[in-house]
């Protein structure tokens, strides 16, 4: 399977369905709050949340059509939490994706709302996505709430806020990067196979591989943000040393990171092994990606 096809096809889709949800940047009552939302959810990235719901949905037996929206409420909540990450109370970066982060174009107090905004909307567009025989619209948005809020992502980045400066283990960051990383990585596989009317065997399936996947990318993160560049990675390097903030890398070095990663990779490959071999190709060319990455 040609990969870079794959993403630049599904981007193109995802930002046109984007493009439509979203409100306009003149929008009423504050056009500075639609373009701050607009601003981050536009800034380019791979669409890697939507694609993962996507090629789920299709492995269930799903289409691409219904699964699209439940792919595009993803990537908003994920822009969401790629704002509120870069505030000065939280990990207090100048550059996403290669441009200024939102607080830095619209403010500290615009960057909140922004998010705010993002969150909200995730949830209003997953609202309109159709049920079908096994999974209603109410089990979309208990998925989503329940994978994003304080039980897991914004656990992982609690959790991650009070390790700041302190010597963890590495069973504590494991625990940050499941609530920060996986959770959502594993929302987007789960909601495209419920999207679907997936049996209980796939949806437990491609929550293994969404949890393993979802360690694996972190890690990777974690070795670029020591062997990369601002310039290759589109986002400030070296932040977790100079923060003081205990990772995988820093505990055991960038080699056993990226074996281990390599590992989670593998098991995450070895969860897709009850799907038909054309069913998964896409998850597991996903899943070479990601491992293979350079930024």
């Amino acid at each position: 399977m040609d990969i870079s096809s794959l993403i630049s096809d599904t981007s193109a889709l995802v930002e046109r369905r984007l493009a439509e949800l979203l409100p306009r940047e003149d929008a009423a009552p504050c056009p500075t709050l639609h373009r701050a939302m607009r601003y981050s959810l536009f800034a380019g990235g791979k669409r890697i949340r939507p694609l993962l719901c996507l090629e789920a949905a299709k492995a269930c037996g799903g289409t691409q059509e219904h699964a699209l929206d439940a792919a595009c409420a993803l990537e908003i909540l994920h822009t969401y939490t790629l704002i509120h990450d870069d505030l000065p109370c939280m990990d207090n970066d100048d550059l996403r994706r290669g441009k200024p982060t939102n607080h830095k174009v619209f403010g500290e107090g615009m960057a909140v709302l922004a998010g705010d905004a993002l969150l909200t909307e995730a949830f209003l567009v997953l609202s309109g996505v159709p049920g079908n025989a096994v999974y209603g619209t109410r089990d979309y948005v208990h998925e989503l709430a329940l994978l994003t809020g304080s039980r897991h992502l914004v656990g992982g980045q609690a959790l991650d806020l009070e390790g700041e400066g302190r010597k963890l283990s590495i069973d504590e960051i494991r625990a940050i990067h499941l609530g920060k990383t996986a959770a959502l990585i594993m929302a987007s596989v789960r909601l495209g196979a419920m999207s679907a009317g997936c049996s209980s065997e796939e949806l437990e399936a491609l929550t293994c591989y969404g949890r393993d996947l979802g360690l694996a990318f972190q890690l990777i993160d974690d070795v670029l943000d020591v062997t990369s560049s601002p310039e290759v990675l589109g986002k400030s390097i070296g932040k977790d040393a100079r923060d003081e903030k205990a990772t995988y890398c820093t505990l055991v070095g960038p080699e056993k990171a990226r074996e281990e990663a390599r590992e989670r990779t593998a098991s995450a490959r070895a969860a897709l092994e009850i799907f038909g071999e054309g069913a998964r190709q896409g998850l597991l060319s996903i899943s070479d990606y990601l491992l293979n990455r350079d930024y």
